[in-house]
């Protein structure tokens, strides 16, 4: 019985470490945040539709925590962008830049939005670097803009 008990421990024990994920050990811990972020390609419009909108942005990859977000403040005034989007990113260790796209919804057709684009890490401090503002246009209801062509 005794060897029985034995052999079964042996067997748990060497399943659970061929099956065991070493993902949970390989978290390195966070970057050191860059002393200086610059965003290197300058936030544009990358599509609308009458009631959404989708900006993207490059910076110089802030270093910090992995887990960032791309924020965007807007409104329909330039000196009004009391309006918050923001959507997750999780930077690349690797790269020495970043690219950060964010979805803008519940938007009005045919309306001019002003923006401007920052980015923070998850915790919520921010990276130090803020566009200046930019503006687009939403199209008429039905209508696409997007800064690449559409295919035919």
């Amino acid at each position: 019985m005794n060897g029985l008990l034995v052999k079964l421990a042996i067997t748990a024990a060497a399943g659970s470490l061929l099956y065991s994920s070493p993902i949970g050990a390989q978290i390195p811990p966070p970057q050191k945040r860059a002393e200086h972020v610059e965003i290197t390609k300058a936030p544009e419009l990358e599509i609308a539709h009458d009631d959404l909108a989708i900006i993207r942005w490059t910076s110089t990859n802030p270093g910090g925590d992995d887990e960032h977000f791309a924020v965007v403040h807007y409104g329909t005034d330039p000196k009004d962008l009391s309006q918050t989007t923001k959507s997750p990113i999780r930077l690349n260790r690797t790269h020495p830049e970043t690219i950060f796209r964010v979805r803008i919804d519940g938007l009005k057709p045919q309306t001019t939005y002003y923006y401007k684009v920052t980015s923070m890490g998850g915790a919520g401090k921010s990276d130090g670097v803020e566009s200046p503002v930019n503006q687009f246009t939403t199209p008429a209801p039905g209508q696409v803009t997007s800064a690449y062509p559409q295919p035919k």
